[in-house]
């Protein structure tokens, strides 16, 4: 039997096999963030699919941190009964299920929460939103951590076998890491320590709320790619090392932030014509010139994320290390496995186009994920489209 169809245990939680479903915005939820039929549809199939371990999109925390018009939410207690759903969902169908708590920060629009941007920092101009947010204040700190704990006391009585933090892709606990995005002067930044006080604060207070022995997970950035440096890997390793000291169960290292360098995210094609269906007339001609200049730029390389995992890897203890970005053949995932590079691998595109890619791999009818990498599920989403593969192209814009 394949390494990868080992189980894995997570804390006090066992997933059947190595493969891990990465939190991927889906575009199901409808408006106000409540779970819809669509959703419950996707990660039906994904379980059925036998991923060993399935995370949904992000899920939003609390109103100020709304990222886009279609996000699953745990902001208050009226959606409890439809993330129940969704984790019943996925149990009946033979899955574990690890919620998603985010929150935006600076990475959203004021029509999505009503209010400008909070950030830890009003730094820079964002290229993305066009908009300088507004440096939080130390109750709105306080109250995000608690909007934290709070989404993760709904996660549990709804059914989660687990929950995953994304101190990554740019979001608030990866703004308040980074020395470029937190310029602060008081207690929240200024050092290292200060930096991270935001994050530890916000795992202390979530962990209260599971059950001990459920497993918390978090994505970490191993490099941010800003205009000036925030986080590189060797202050990547330091963090790491803090997390596994507060028992944090495993790690998903990745790297780029969605202002400034969503291509590191997600290697591949540049979606030029998708991304502009979007663009405001008056912004075409910069947007087109900018994206074209991109192209090239972003190949798609196998495991980009590799070489910051295993740098980081030596310094968690027991902490699992779960490796993402640009995974596509199985026997480079088996060797992952086991050289010890990694304890489970993460995928998040490769799903989206074969959402039984597990259950084929392990009935020895592929060895390679399908996904080509064009990236335009990635264009989709940018357009309000719900997530599914467009390998063959957008449909028509009404």
């Amino acid at each position: 039997m394949s390494v990868l169809f080992t189980p894995l245990k997570i804390g006090d939680l066992e997933i059947k096999n190595r493969f891990v479903h990465a939190g991927t915005y889906e575009v199901m939820a409808d408006e106000n963030g409540f779970v819809t039929d669509q959703l419950i549809d996707r990660y039906k199939h994904l379980a059925r699919g036998e991923i060993g371990l399935i995370i949904p999109g992000y899920m939003n925390v609390h109103p100020l941190g709304k990222a886009t018009p279609h996000q699953t939410c745990a902001d208050s207690d009226d959606k409890i009964p439809g993330l129940k759903r969704l984790a019943d969902t996925i149990h009946d169908n033979g899955g574990k299920a690890c919620f998603q708590l985010a929150h935006a920060g600076r990475q959203t629009k004021k029509e999505y929460t009503g209010h400008t941007p909070i950030a830890p920092s009003a730094v820079g101009w964002d290229p993305m939103y066009l908009v300088r947010p507004r440096a939080m204040t130390e109750d709105e700190i306080y109250a995000v951590i608690e909007a934290y704990a709070s989404a993760a006391a709904r996660l549990v009585e709804a059914g989660t076998d687990a929950i995953h933090i994304s101190a990554g892709a740019g979001y608030l606990p990866n703004q308040f890491l980074s020395p470029y995005l937190n310029q602060r002067k008081d207690k929240w930044g200024g050092s290292n320590e200060n930096r991270f006080r935001f994050v530890k604060e916000t795992v202390l207070a979530v962990k209260k709320k599971m059950p001990e022995g459920m497993p918390l997970i978090m994505k970490l950035n191993a490099v941010d790619y800003t205009p000036k440096e925030g986080i590189a890997e060797p202050l990547a390793k330091i963090y790491a090392g803090w997390l596994s000291e507060l028992n944090v169960a495993a790690l998903e290292i990745t790297t780029g932030t969605t202002i400034y360098s969503n291509m590191h995210m997600w290697r591949g094609e540049v979606p030029v014509n998708e991304i502009m269906r979007t663009v405001p007339l008056w912004q075409k001609p910069v947007a087109w010139l900018m994206l074209k200049s991109m192209v090239g730029k972003f190949d798609f390389e196998e495991m980009w994320n590799l070489k910051h995992a295993r740098a980081i890897k030596p310094v968690l203890g027991s902490t699992k290390m779960f490796v993402v970005g640009g995974n596509r053949r199985v026997e480079q995932m088996e060797q992952l496995i086991e050289n010890g590079d990694a304890d489970a691998i993460s995928m998040c595109r490769p799903f989206i186009r074969e959402p039984y890619l597990v259950k084929r791999i392990k009935e020895g009818k592929t060895k390679k994920a399908a996904c080509i990498s064009c990236n335009k599920c990635v264009g989709a989403v940018v357009n309000n489209m719900p997530l599914r593969c467009y390998a063959d192209g957008l449909p028509p814009k009404n």
